[in-house]
């Protein structure tokens, strides 16, 4: 009987950051949850170079990675290998990384790698539909207040009519007393 791996959603989603407008893991985390060290993976990449296109993995350019050490403010003792620039895996990159990986860990930490991946995209489309009814319903209203206001419009009119005074000496009919 295997022991499943939990890992609590939170720290998968903690290791996602968005770099070049990609959502993207770095290998020194994803070597962490794999229970690899970060320069076994980087091999196991260099080795398997062909699996990796851009769009599923690329390396951090100099100015990136500077900009992301800055805006992180890694201490020399969480550096944990950040002396050289990491290499960034897309989702579809994650996925293919525990095929070279290959090892039972890699392949069901892959699983709740990508089902938090899957949890974030449908959290945005959910969003954006959310999105989309307001400002459906936000139309809705501006076209319901301008309707309201011809109404009004019209009855003031209506009013203004009513109360002339040619109206009054107008000869009633009916019954008298």
């Amino acid at each position: 009987m295997s022991e499943e791996i939990t890992i609590p959603n939170e720290i998968i989603t903690s290791k996602i950051y968005l770099i070049r407008d990609q959502k993207v893991m770095l290998d020194r985390d994803l070597a962490e949850l794999y229970g690899v060290e970060t320069k076994r993976l980087k091999e196991a990449v260099r080795r398997n170079t062909e699996r990796f296109p851009e769009d599923f993995m690329f390396e951090m350019t100099k100015n990136e990675f500077q900009n992301w050490r800055t805006q992180f403010a890694t201490s020399k003792t969480d550096q944990k290998g950040l002396r050289y620039a990491p290499f960034c895996f897309t989702e579809q990159g994650v996925t293919m990384l525990s095929c070279v990986l290959n090892s039972k860990k890699a392949i069901e930490v892959n699983i709740r790698i990508i089902r938090v991946f899957t949890k974030i995209r449908q959290t945005l489309t959910d969003n954006l539909s959310v999105k989309l009814e307001i400002e459906e319903i936000k139309k809705k209203l501006t076209n319901h207040s301008k309707n309201i206001e011809l109404v009004f419009d019209y009855l003031d009119e209506l009013n203004k009519k009513l109360d002339t005074p040619e109206l009054d000496e107008r000869k009633k009919i009916g019954y008298k007393k």
